[in-house]
């Protein structure tokens, strides 16, 4: 159980990190609109976070997650500075298409005139 609430507190503490970084210091032309992180699952050993992006306002969101690969050296390098971890897992960016699917469901229960 501990250990579970350890892995929380990482996940948490790489999501704001990762999120400061991308909003405030990854200055590429190709990352369009408003990339918010929605969730970090890091695996038990720390190789590997799945770091969960969702996206407004963008050009492509296949462009945009393309730009996080590409940028995820430079994101892990400076999380290494910032999360005082033994070891400073690998990114993997994948989109969270929750938020979007919650306003598909919102916009069905409007236009039924249930919401």
């Amino acid at each position: 159980m501990a250990d579970k609430n350890r892995m929380n507190r990482v996940d948490e503490q790489l999501k704001e990190e990762i999120s400061k970084i991308i909003n405030q210091e990854i200055q590429d032309p190709h990352l369009t609109g408003m990339v918010s992180v929605t969730g970090v699952k890091t695996t038990p050993d720390l190789r590997y976070s799945r770091v969960f992006v969702s996206m407004i306002g963008c050009k492509s969101q296949k462009e945009n997650l393309a730009t996080l690969k590409k940028c995820s050296g430079y994101i892990r390098s400076i999380l290494a500075k910032r999360v005082n971890l033994r070891m400073t897992p690998e990114l993997v960016f994948e989109f969270d298409e929750s938020i979007e699917y919650g306003s598909r469901i919102d916009k069905i229960l409007k236009d039924m005139n249930i919401g």
